[in-house]
Parts: C-alpha cells; sequence; structure tokens
C-alpha cells in the first residue's frame, strides 16, 4: 500500500460543538473526528473528498499517519458513522496507539484461491472473518490472507491454520472454526414425495349417487 493512503491533515477542533456544529461542517466539505486512547480525547477534522478517495484501501487494523496542525499521531478507524439516506460521512472515531507498545485489535482475514471443494460442487462458508490478535504496531498486518485452494469437501479451516506472522500472536480460540466447505443438500424431491404421501392417504372420494356399482 501506497504511503501516502495513509496519511491525513487534519485541523484541531475547538469550537462550533455540537449536532448543529457537526452538520456546519459535513455541509463544508470537512468530517468532525475524535481520537481515543492514550491521553484525554482529541476533537479535529479532516477533508471528506480525501477520506472517501482513500477509504477502500484501509482497514480497521490500518495503522494511519495523522497531522493535526503539527502534531503527528498514529491511529487507526474504530467507527465510521454515516448518513442513512445521503451515504456521507457524519463522524470518524479513531483509536490512537503508541509504537513500541504492545496492542490488541481485529485484523481483517481474506480467503484467496479457488478451493478444490468447491470445484467437486461444494459450497465455501466463511464463517470467521476477523481475528483478534496483539502484537507491536509495526507488526499489524493490513489483512490476513490465506490461500484455500487446497481445500476439500467436507474439510475445516481453524483458527490455527492461519499463516504466522512476525510479532503477531492470536487471541481466538485455535480450534475456532475459519471456513468450512460442504456440500448443498437436495431438497427438490421432498416435496413432491411429502405430496405423493398425502395423496394416497387421503380417502377415495364417493361415488356419485347413481352410478353403476
Amino acid at each position: 500500500m501506497d504511503n501516502s493512503v495513509k496519511q491525513f491533515s487534519a485541523k484541531l477542533r475547538t469550537s462550533d460543538f455540537g449536532s448543529a456544529g457537526s452538520r456546519r461542517l459535513v455541509r463544508n466539505g470537512m468530517i468532525p473526528c475524535v481520537v481515543y486512547g492514550q491521553n484525554e480525547p482529541v476533537h479535529f477534522t479532516i477533508d471528506a473528498r480525501d477520506f472517501a478517495n482513500k477509504r477502500r484501501y484501509l482497514t480497521k487494523s490500518t495503522i494511519l499517519d495523522i497531522d493535526i496542525d503539527g502534531k503527528q499521531i498514529n491511529a487507526f478507524v474504530k467507527d465510521v458513522q454515516e448518513d442513512f439516506m445521503t451515504g456521507k460521512v457524519q463522524h470518524i472515531d479513531f483509536y490512537e496507539i503508541l509504537r513500541g507498545k504492545l496492542l490488541q485489535t481485529r485484523v481483517k482475514i481474506v480467503l484467496e484461491g479457488t478451493p478444490t471443494g468447491v470445484r467437486a460442487g461444494g459450497v465455501l462458508e466463511h464463517v470467521l472473518y476477523e481475528a483478534e490478535v496483539e502484537c507491536f504496531p509495526r507488526h499489524l498486518p493490513d489483512a490476513i490472507k490465506v490461500n484455500v485452494e487446497n481445500l476439500d469437501v467436507n474439510e475445516t479451516l481453524l483458527v490455527k491454520d492461519l499463516p504466522q506472522y512476525e510479532g503477531v500472536k492470536y487471541l481466538e480460540d485455535e480450534n475456532a472454526t475459519v471456513a468450512t466447505i460442504k456440500y448443498v443438500k437436495d431438497t427438490t424431491a421432498e416435496p413432491q414425495a411429502e405430496t405423493a404421501e398425502a395423496a394416497a392417504a387421503q380417502p377415495a372420494a364417493p361415488a356419485p349417487e347413481g352410478a353403476k356399482k
């Protein structure tokens, strides 16, 4: 990832707080933000267009370099609030981290490749989408990428099967399921069978009056 994608210029927010102030900032192309973590929360704003252009490259574990009026902090995105109708970002919560200090966070799990079991007619079920990890910031991966091409029908990928990254410790149960491949049960014939059984169980209709016996 290009380092420029991780860099944001911000302005300290010292006034115009509250809902009305936040709406004015959004209308003017800015996003109200707050960073939590090591010290007191810091309120600031970033350019909405800049965030929109970079957002698709970011994950929950991407460490960002944020310059707030000359003060550098490292943080990652914790929560993004959007307007349901317009899709515009209304507010962003960041979490500050310190270089050289252990952190705990969740990292996205990305499955790569077409499994053998899928080619044989099975269906891949992705169960665990993120894994909680502990590491120093310099070791934090943007994503946990797993090649599942050799996964066959009725086989399961567990947390203990995930790739090992230098300095990264998984905090999940090592036997937790990440993904599995199963056949889809064909139930199309069952309703027909049930219909036939029901028809056989119905009493015969009485013969019309005057009919020959």
